[in-house]
């Protein structure tokens, strides 16, 4: 399970130091694309067939758009020497990621953010809304 959160910086390359404690479970290659919120979900590479089959289970008509937005950005990463992955200016701009990014575990996924975008995702989140899933789930 992919968990914690761990602020790191991109370099001028586009590199940026990938967590070792989510590489354990994420491989040395895994999938980055876009995601949702802004953000950019990594996926190790058993997790992206599971949801690879999954949407290809899906009726052509409800699926191909989130098809196109899924597969067309996702790019097969692997993590250098130095721990670090590249990532591609096309989801650096579509994330907004600069220079201060927060990389967080997200159970099967993990998620790469801008920092500030992060602070501001995790103002909006209210007691209100985490009781309402907690009572949904059953705590």
């Amino acid at each position: 399970m992919l968990i914690g959160e761990y602020n790191h910086s991109l370099d001028v390359k586009g590199r940026v130091n990938f967590p070792s404690k989510l590489r354990e479970d994420l491989g040395e290659r895994f999938i980055l694309t876009k995601g949702l919120d802004g953000c950019l979900f990594v996926y190790s590479m058993p997790e992206w067939a599971i949801l690879e089959e999954k949407i290809k289970s899906m009726p052509l008509s409800k699926a191909r758009t989130f098809q196109r937005f899924l597969f067309a950005s996702a790019i097969e990463v692997t993590v250098d020497k130095q721990g670090r992955i590249v990532i591609p200016s096309n989801l650096r701009e579509y994330a907004g990621l600069d220079k201060d990014v927060v990389i967080i575990g997200a159970s099967v996924r993990a998620e790469i953010w801008d920092q500030k975008k992060w602070e501001e995702s995790c103002r909006q989140l209210t007691p209100e809304m985490i009781e309402e899933t907690m009572d949904e789930l059953g705590f």
